[in-house]
């Protein structure tokens, strides 16, 4: 039981698969959706500081370097996009913007993508946890809902 709670917590912290890819494994090994909602939420948040802290220098840092330089390139091009994108649409609401981007669960919109372009923004380190952490549990109750069946449910009864 370890194990699997374990592996559903290290799903959750790849980047781009998340808690949105850990929740379904999680309930496709048969573990409870409350505790891996908890232990996924865990795991999907303890990147995000060093993401806020070093990313951003890290990849400043290697993109110019011959074997890493266009996948370091290729992720500060999608944050930039992201924080352009972000700040666009949000303006002065850029911590609803942050919360809304992080929490709808689409692919490249988790905490990974949503912290690189808050520090590319140079939001501030709290600011951005909070409003990412709001989002991931609001990631997390949609993909826990959708694991357990809900919106195929609802969907059955409106037809």
């Amino acid at each position: 039981m370890l194990q699997k709670y374990l592996t559903v917590f290290f799903i959750s912290m790849i980047p781009l698969i998340e808690l949105r890819g850990a929740i379904p494994v999680a309930k496709g090994l048969g573990l409870p959706l409350l505790t891996s909602y908890a232990i996924c939420i865990l795991g999907n948040m303890i990147p995000v500081p060093f993401i806020y802290l070093f990313a951003r220098r890290v990849l400043e840092w290697g993109k110019d370097k011959k074997f890493i330089g266009k996948l370091f390139t290729f992720f500060l091009e999608k944050g930039e996009k992201g924080g352009k994108k972000l700040q666009e649409k949000a303006g002065q609401t850029l911590f609803v913007a942050l919360f809304l981007f992080v929490g709808i669960p689409l692919p490249g919109t988790g905490a990974w993508t949503g912290t690189l372009a808050a520090s590319l923004l140079d939001m501030g380190f709290k600011r951005t946890v909070i409003a990412v952490m709001s989002g991931v549990i609001l990631a997390g109750l949609i993909m826990m809902l959708a694991s357990a069946g809900v919106f195929g449910a609802i969907g059955a009864i409106k037809a």
